[in-house]
Protein backbone atom coordinates (compact mmCIF):
# COMPACT_ATOMS: atom_id res chain seq x y z
CA UNK A 1 0.00 0.00 0.00
CA UNK A 2 1.28 3.55 -0.95
CA UNK A 3 1.47 6.43 0.95
CA UNK A 4 -1.29 7.72 -1.52
CA UNK A 5 -3.64 4.72 -0.60
CA UNK A 6 -3.35 5.07 2.70
CA UNK A 7 -3.80 8.71 2.87
CA UNK A 8 -6.91 8.25 0.46
CA UNK A 9 -8.27 5.08 2.88
CA UNK A 10 -7.62 7.21 6.42
CA UNK A 11 -11.24 9.62 5.17
CA UNK A 12 -12.81 5.85 5.47
CA UNK A 13 -14.64 5.61 2.12
CA UNK A 14 -16.82 9.36 3.68
CA UNK A 15 -17.16 12.07 0.88
CA UNK A 16 -14.25 14.54 1.74
CA UNK A 17 -15.29 17.34 -0.03
CA UNK A 18 -16.25 19.28 -3.01
CA UNK A 19 -13.81 17.82 -5.31
CA UNK A 20 -15.58 14.33 -4.98
CA UNK A 21 -19.02 16.07 -5.28
CA UNK A 22 -18.04 17.35 -8.78
CA UNK A 23 -18.53 13.68 -10.53
CA UNK A 24 -21.23 12.90 -8.01
CA UNK A 25 -25.11 12.08 -10.22
CA UNK A 26 -26.59 11.28 -7.02
CA UNK A 27 -29.20 13.46 -5.43
CA UNK A 28 -27.59 12.72 -2.15
CA UNK A 29 -25.31 15.11 -2.66
CA UNK A 30 -28.21 17.70 -2.35
CA UNK A 31 -28.85 18.10 1.00
CA UNK A 32 -29.57 21.01 3.72
CA UNK A 33 -29.56 24.57 2.17
CA UNK A 34 -27.66 23.51 -1.12
CA UNK A 35 -30.79 21.39 -1.86
CA UNK A 36 -33.12 24.87 -0.72
CA UNK A 37 -31.40 26.83 -3.31
CA UNK A 38 -31.83 23.76 -5.93
CA UNK A 39 -35.10 24.13 -5.41
CA UNK A 40 -35.73 28.14 -5.29
CA UNK A 41 -34.25 27.51 -8.58
CA UNK A 42 -36.42 25.20 -9.35
CA UNK A 43 -39.62 26.71 -8.60
CA UNK A 44 -38.68 30.13 -10.42
CA UNK A 45 -38.39 28.12 -14.21
CA UNK A 46 -36.47 31.74 -15.14
CA UNK A 47 -32.73 32.78 -14.68
CA UNK A 48 -32.39 33.73 -10.90
CA UNK A 49 -28.91 36.34 -9.75
CA UNK A 50 -27.73 35.72 -6.43
CA UNK A 51 -29.23 38.54 -4.96
CA UNK A 52 -32.96 37.19 -5.77
CA UNK A 53 -31.99 33.72 -4.20
CA UNK A 54 -30.51 35.09 -1.02
CA UNK A 55 -33.72 37.48 -0.20
CA UNK A 56 -36.17 34.45 -1.37
CA UNK A 57 -34.76 31.98 0.75
CA UNK A 58 -33.47 34.71 3.37
CA UNK A 59 -30.13 33.81 3.68
CA UNK A 60 -27.84 35.68 6.09
CA UNK A 61 -25.27 37.14 3.02
CA UNK A 62 -25.32 36.99 -0.56
CA UNK A 63 -21.83 34.94 -0.15
CA UNK A 64 -23.97 32.35 1.57
CA UNK A 65 -26.22 32.09 -1.70
CA UNK A 66 -22.72 32.61 -4.04
CA UNK A 67 -21.11 29.40 -1.74
CA UNK A 68 -24.10 27.13 -2.20
CA UNK A 69 -24.90 28.05 -6.06
CA UNK A 70 -20.95 27.20 -6.91
CA UNK A 71 -21.50 23.91 -5.14
CA UNK A 72 -24.60 23.06 -7.66
CA UNK A 73 -22.86 24.18 -10.23
CA UNK A 74 -19.75 22.20 -10.10
CA UNK A 75 -21.71 19.25 -9.25
CA UNK A 76 -23.56 20.29 -12.72
CA UNK A 77 -27.07 20.65 -11.42
CA UNK A 78 -27.40 24.18 -12.74
CA UNK A 79 -25.69 26.43 -15.46
CA UNK A 80 -25.44 29.96 -15.52
CA UNK A 81 -26.51 32.28 -18.00
CA UNK A 82 -25.85 35.82 -19.10
CA UNK A 83 -29.52 36.60 -17.02
CA UNK A 84 -28.59 34.29 -13.85
CA UNK A 85 -28.56 30.80 -12.93
CA UNK A 86 -31.08 28.26 -14.36
CA UNK A 87 -31.34 24.08 -13.46
CA UNK A 88 -29.63 22.28 -16.16
CA UNK A 89 -30.83 18.89 -14.64
CA UNK A 90 -34.11 17.88 -13.50
CA UNK A 91 -33.52 15.64 -10.36
CA UNK A 92 -36.71 16.59 -8.67
CA UNK A 93 -38.07 14.14 -11.43
CA UNK A 94 -41.38 13.29 -9.21
CA UNK A 95 -42.73 17.06 -9.19
CA UNK A 96 -44.24 18.83 -11.59
CA UNK A 97 -44.36 22.53 -12.39
CA UNK A 98 -47.23 24.49 -12.91
CA UNK A 99 -46.01 28.20 -13.47
CA UNK A 100 -44.27 28.29 -10.53
CA UNK A 101 -46.54 26.36 -8.11
CA UNK A 102 -44.77 22.66 -8.06
CA UNK A 103 -46.88 19.75 -6.70
CA UNK A 104 -45.79 16.18 -6.41
CA UNK A 105 -46.89 13.38 -9.49
CA UNK A 106 -48.80 11.79 -6.12
CA UNK A 107 -51.43 14.72 -6.13
CA UNK A 108 -52.32 13.40 -9.52
CA UNK A 109 -53.35 10.40 -8.33
CA UNK A 110 -55.08 11.73 -5.54
CA UNK A 111 -57.48 13.62 -7.88
CA UNK A 112 -58.12 10.91 -9.62
CA UNK A 113 -58.98 8.88 -6.91
CA UNK A 114 -61.10 11.86 -5.93
CA UNK A 115 -62.43 12.21 -9.06
CA UNK A 116 -63.60 8.25 -8.87
CA UNK A 117 -65.03 8.40 -5.21
CA UNK A 118 -67.54 11.54 -6.31
CA UNK A 119 -68.67 9.68 -9.64
CA UNK A 120 -69.30 6.42 -7.59
CA UNK A 121 -71.37 7.99 -4.54
CA UNK A 122 -73.48 10.50 -6.84
CA UNK A 123 -73.97 9.20 -10.84
CA UNK A 124 -73.02 5.33 -10.34
CA UNK A 125 -74.98 5.30 -6.94
CA UNK A 126 -77.58 2.45 -6.91
CA UNK A 127 -81.45 3.65 -6.92
CA UNK A 128 -82.03 0.93 -4.00
CA UNK A 129 -79.91 -0.56 -1.36
CA UNK A 130 -76.06 -0.30 -1.90
CA UNK A 131 -74.62 -4.12 -3.11
CA UNK A 132 -72.04 -5.56 -1.66
CA UNK A 133 -70.13 -4.92 -5.11
CA UNK A 134 -70.92 -1.29 -4.93
CA UNK A 135 -69.80 -1.29 -1.11
CA UNK A 136 -66.11 -3.05 -1.91
CA UNK A 137 -65.68 -0.65 -4.85
CA UNK A 138 -66.64 2.44 -2.91
CA UNK A 139 -63.92 1.09 -0.37
CA UNK A 140 -61.39 0.48 -2.62
CA UNK A 141 -61.43 3.81 -4.00
CA UNK A 142 -61.72 5.52 -0.81
CA UNK A 143 -58.85 3.46 0.97
CA UNK A 144 -56.99 4.64 -2.55
CA UNK A 145 -57.99 8.00 -1.91
CA UNK A 146 -56.81 8.39 1.71
CA UNK A 147 -53.57 6.77 0.88
CA UNK A 148 -52.52 8.78 -1.95
CA UNK A 149 -53.70 11.55 0.26
CA UNK A 150 -51.26 10.67 3.00
CA UNK A 151 -48.22 10.25 0.22
CA UNK A 152 -49.27 13.43 -1.60
CA UNK A 153 -49.01 15.46 2.10
CA UNK A 154 -45.68 14.22 2.54
CA UNK A 155 -44.40 15.43 -0.26
CA UNK A 156 -45.82 18.29 0.26
CA UNK A 157 -44.82 18.76 3.42
CA UNK A 158 -41.15 17.83 2.27
CA UNK A 159 -40.81 20.63 -0.05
Amino acid sequence: MTSEDAASDSSGGKDTGIAEEKGSDDIASLQGTTLRVYRFLYKQGRPVRIPEIQKGLKLSSPSVAQYQVAKLLRAGWVRETDRGYVVDRVVLGNLIRIRRMVLPYQVTYTVFFAAALVVLLSVLAPPGPPTSTYVFSVAVVGIGFGISLFESMKMVEGM
